[in-house]
């Protein structure tokens, strides 16, 4: 079946973290958690990003709090200038808005992703991204994350398109192809940096139209 429409993962697809290792690992660092990443994440996301903080600090006193951590000033401090420096550094990859651009002329964009609300709306603003897609889907704005196959749906119903006539990509193997998988949609992953051993991946955005 012809593909009709593209769902972009953000961070880490079309658009560089501005700190490394990532954000969301640091912050375990920092939290100093002894737990396994999967595990981890789940929980963050669900808390930080399935509903919207008045700041920085009150979303980040959520998460402390839903880990059991006292939200001492100091902590909370590193926090969020670690979220504010990666802001202020993400830029989109240099192949992001080529390739959005090439792309959305026969196929509808789709831009789907877990996130604060703090952060993505702001970049697309910076760097005047939100022009190349036809729905944008946040999982702050939605109240769910994409593990949930109700966001992708919604995604598909609102372009009036198939399962079947859709494509996800994205760099997590967990929160981007598995979850596109659960809701029935084909996936890539994107592997930038050819560290990932896995048999439907690309490495750059303009390998798309190979699999089109």
């Amino acid at each position: 079946m012809t593909i009709k429409a593209i769902f972009f993962d953000f961070w880490g697809t079309i658009v560089e973290n501005g700190v490394f290792p990532s954000p969301v690992r640091q912050v375990k660092r920092i939290l100093d958690l002894d737990m396994d990443f999967s595990e981890y994440i789940q929980k963050f996301e669900q808390i930080f990003m399935v509903q919207s903080y008045d700041d920085l600090y009150a979303a980040f006193e959520a998460v402390c709090k839903a880990f059991n951590i006292a939200p001492e000033k100091k902590m909370l401090d590193e926090l969020v200038g670690l979220w504010n420096r990666n802001k202020l550094f993400a830029k989109p990859y240099i192949d992001t808005k080529l390739m959005l651009e090439r792309l959305g002329k026969d196929l509808k964009l789709v831009l789907i992703s877990n996130t604060d609300c703090f952060s993505v709306m702001q970049i697309m603003e910076k760097y005047d991204m939100a022009k190349y897609f036809d729905v944008i889907l946040l999982s702050f704005q939605e109240g769910k994350l994409k593990a949930d196959p109700a966001l992708f749906e919604k995604g598909i119903e609102t372009l009036g398109i198939s399962k079947e006539e859709a494509i996800m990509i994205g760099d997590s193997l967990e929160s981007d192809i598995e979850s596109a998988k659960r809701a029935g949609i084909k996936a890539l992953l994107i592997d930038r940096r050819g560290r990932r051993n896995y048999p439907d991946k690309i490495s750059n955005l303009k390998e798309i139209t190979n699999h089109l």
